[in-house]
């Protein structure tokens, strides 16, 4: 007969010491890498400085990478010198990124810096610390346009929800057509066509390739709101 069963206290106990220290070991050998890659980054950015051309580093960035792939395998590709370099130019202070090293992981510091907006980069930094999101939240979060949509009705977004009810029941009245705004990831226009809004009836009447502020976005659904308001009064009117 055994002693200790699936639900022994201590057998709980045991586990929870393993598995805290497991997570404190990943923790420390996280923030040492990250570190590892800040130090090599700056290093790296110093020399190039010194280049004072685009040649001169990208030559210097590739045979570095191949010298460390050689000696320490491909975990030390060109690719991965890039990403050393961004995060010593996104966090230049060491002391700042020895702080986030505690919270978030390079997997997750990996696809921050690949945001080049700083407001942006602060956001998902900070809300991805207090949510605890795992890299793949985070990774869903950015592809849904989290930021975007937030910078556009994080304060007034109760107003905004109560006009385009309001005007959505006014339209099922007199058959309005629906406004709206489109957010994409790229500024192509192979991306706006593959929309295919003609085959929908929607007519684009700007087209943007950087996010106003929060104040213009109000500013400018409100008057579309209105004028869709009016004209919808105007086709009523008109049909008595």
């Amino acid at each position: 007969m055994s002693l200790i069963s699936a639900s022994t206290p201590l057998l709980a106990d045991v586990r929870q010491l393993i598995d805290s220290a497991r997570q404190r070991v990943a923790s420390t050998v996280n923030a040492e890498l990250t570190q590892l890659y800040w130090q090599i980054g700056s290093r790296v950015n110093a020399e190039l400085l010194k280049g004072q051309r685009a040649e001169y580093g990208k030559q210097v960035v590739t045979e570095l990478a191949q010298q460390l792939t050689t000696e320490f395998g491909k975990g030390w590709s060109e690719r991965q010198l890039r990403y050393c370099l961004r995060i010593a130019e996104v966090f230049p202070e060491a002391q700042i990124l020895h702080t986030l090293c505690s919270q978030l992981s390079w997997s997750h510091l990996r696809l921050i810096i690949q945001i080049d907006e700083p407001l942006k980069r602060d956001f998902y930094i900070e809300i991805c610390r207090v949510e605890r999101w795992s890299v793949r939240q985070l990774q869903e979060r950015i592809n849904s346009l989290l930021f975007e949509r937030t910078a556009i009705s994080k304060k007034p977004e109760e107003t905004i929800r109560q006009d385009l009810t309001q005007l959505r029941t006014q339209g099922q009245q007199g058959e309005a057509t629906p406004i709206g705004l489109i957010l994409c990831t790229g500024k192509s226009q192979e991306h706006v066509e593959l929309l295919q809004l003609q085959q929908s009836n929607i007519r684009v009447a700007d087209y943007l390739t950087l996010l106003p502020s929060r104040e213009v976005l109000q500013t400018k659904l409100h008057q579309s709101i209105e004028l869709a308001r009016a004209k919808l009064n105007l086709n009523l009117n008109t049909a008595k």
